[in-house]
């Protein structure tokens, strides 16, 4: 790559390039920099520091994922809307490891407040809508949705689904199937459910 022409954004995208190919955890500026064949100091006229290319490259990761997910649940409800929503973090996953990793990203309230995540959560409360759950059941849905999704995703990332019978992806239908049954059956809080809140 030449180094003319370097951006912000474009050393964003850049990195998140790297993340996809050698881990999110690798993406440093000096990993950058080498990738531009530039010196390292070139690029913090760019960004600041390696905490900032990696927090960069988490809001590009839940804007990518928001944009993915709002073409995906469109005229859609119901289970539909919700494995079309689950799959696409599943499918983003598969394809970008490095830049779903930066989405898992902590970032702090004010920069998240100002990114994608707040997409993310508005599109779960409408697909929950739709299985007519009200608050607070709303918020242990989302959670338990969030939970489900990242769980399955990270484990069969990480191979843990790849040495048995039946494959994944019939797993995954099941797991969508059963978190349907689960939120048109949603249970009724108990007296130490409440207790416990």
């Amino acid at each position: 790559m030449t180094r003319a022409g370097l951006t912000a954004e474009r050393l964003t995208r850049a990195g998140a390039e790297l993340a996809d190919e050698v881990g999110f955890d690798q993406v440093t500026v000096s990993a950058l920099a080498r990738r531009f064949d530039v010196k390292v100091a070139s690029l913090y006229s760019h960004v600041r520091n390696s905490q900032d290319l990696r927090t960069r490259i988490a809001l590009l990761a839940l804007e990518e994922l928001a944009d993915r997910a709002a073409d995906a649940v469109a005229g859609r409800a119901g289970k539909d809307a919700l494995t079309a929503f689950a799959d696409v973090y599943r499918d983003y996953a598969r394809e970008h490891p490095g830049r779903y990793a930066a989405a898992q990203l902590r970032l702090d309230p004010e920069t998240a407040a100002a990114g994608a995540g707040v997409r993310h959560a508005r599109m779960t409360r409408a697909i929950l809508r739709g299985y007519e759950l009200a608050e607070p059941e709303q918020t242990h849905a989302v959670r338990l949705l969030g939970s489900v999704f990242h769980g399955y995703v990270s484990l069969e990332l990480g191979g843990a689904f790849s040495h048995s019978a039946p494959d994944t992806q019939q797993t995954w239908t099941r797991v969508l199937d059963a978190l349907d049954a689960l939120l048109r059956n949603w249970p009724a809080p108990t007296s130490e459910s409440r207790t416990r809140g």
